[in-house]
């Protein structure tokens, strides 16, 4: 990264693409993708592989990624490996050029792919050095940008990434959740067969999953646990989820801050509590249960964005291998009485699970379905689909 007065140096020869963060830092590279700019908090992931699955998170609404792993693009792109509709990330930042799929199972190169989603890719970046910008400084509002005639106005890009508000207040799941209630069909991928449909059944219990920006991979497992599923939005009243018969409830991951999201989904789970049910929660979902009892959080200086996170089980001191994707977190001294912290993270002591007294409601601020483990957390899910019905 060069240094606040880089905005008057000259472009490098060759360079179609640039990072401008609002602090006045600018770093050249090459642009993939899309042409164009995009806004946004600049952010990094640490995991090897499952780029795809990154990008359509819908958790990474407004955000840039800068993968650390040099080599990403290597496998290519395929219909599967998704797990929304469309990408969900602004855009990506690696460090080499994307590269022709090595995989069998690829159908089209990344960089096609993500010019086929509108979605900015930068190459040729020193990911290393920004990543530890992004350590030190927190991670900074920015704006990438794409011209293929290397054609740039970098005081506009400066004053766009000075201009956004940034995620601390920002309600995002609106916009990344479904309009519509749905039932789950989708079963879970075997090589060979993909995606076989989930078998329906009257007989088995009945879960009612808020989308506050879900991914698509969550529905399955609890679909393999055994569970029939329905989908709901966001904005889904109390009377609109129970009017679908539950025999519990399951609160999504999702984007933004938890706080914003919490004007209108916190009545809403606190009624669910009422009924005594059993309630599950992953990341946002995690979050909005902690405001719901009376918890608080707090944006995080840099948050957790990885496929190698480590976190205790305080039950038995078992220590999960699990994915992470969050900005925000349960301020942990906050917990009222009759919650229990089961979970922390051994990175760096923040809270990554509660369970409310009687054991009827439970989060974690990670992801089961990721399985980067892989099965350290599917228990979970398991669990959860147990307590249905009893």
């Amino acid at each position: 990264m060069a240094d606040a007065n880089a905005l008057s140096m000259s472009k490098p020869e060759g360079a179609t693409g640039v990072l401008v963060l609002a602090s006045g830092e600018v770093a050249w590279g090459r642009g993939f993708g899309a042409e164009g700019s995009a806004v946004g908090e600049v952010c990094f992931h640490t995991a090897m592989t499952g780029y795809q699955e990154i990008m359509t998170d819908p958790s990474f609404a407004g955000q840039i990624i800068t993968f650390t792993f040099p080599h990403i693009g290597n496998v290519g792109a395929n219909p599967d490996d998704v797990e929304a509709d469309r990408p969900h990330a602004l855009g990506m930042i690696v460090r080499e050029d994307v590269t022709a799929p090595s995989s069998f199972r690829a159908v089209e190169r990344l960089d096609g792919w993500m010019k086929r989603h509108a979605r900015i890719g930068l190459a040729g970046i020193d990911t290393r050095a920004l990543t530890r910008r992004i350590r030190a400084g927190g991670a900074p509002n920015g704006v990438v940008a794409h011209s293929s005639a290397g054609e740039f106005d970098l005081p506009l890009l400066l004053d766009m990434a000075r201009g956004w508000p940034g995620l601390e207040g920002m309600d995002l799941a609106k916009q990344v959740s479904t309009d519509t209630h749905y039932g789950w069909e989708g079963g879970v991928w075997r090589l060979g067969f993909g995606y076989g449909e989930h078998e329906e059944g009257a007989a088995k219990p009945h879960v009612v999953a808020v989308d506050y920006g879900s991914k698509h991979n969550i529905f399955r497992h609890l679909a393999l646990a055994g569970a029939r599923v329905s989908v709901v939005p966001a904005t889904a009243s109390f009377e609109d989820i129970m009017a679908l018969e539950p025999d519990g409830f399951f609160l999504s991951n999702g984007p933004g801050d938890p706080a914003a999201t919490g004007d209108y989904a916190v009545p809403v789970v606190r009624a669910m509590l009422d009924t005594g049910k059993p309630l599950f929660g992953i990341c946002l979902g995690h979050q909005l249960l902690g405001l719901a009892v009376g918890a608080t959080t707090t944006k995080m200086f840099q948050g957790h964005r990885g496929a190698n996170h480590p976190v205790k089980r305080l039950a038995d001191g078992a220590v999960e291998i699990t994915s992470m994707n969050h900005g925000f977190a349960v301020e942990r001294g906050s917990l009222p009485g009759g919650v229990t912290e089961t979970h922390v993270s051994l990175f760096d002591g923040s809270n990554a699970g509660l369970e409310l007294d009687g054991g009827r409601a439970f989060s974690v601020q990670y992801h089961p379905e990721a399985s980067p483990g892989p099965q350290d957390s599917l228990y979970l899910f398991e669990r959860f689909v147990g307590m249905l019905g009893r």
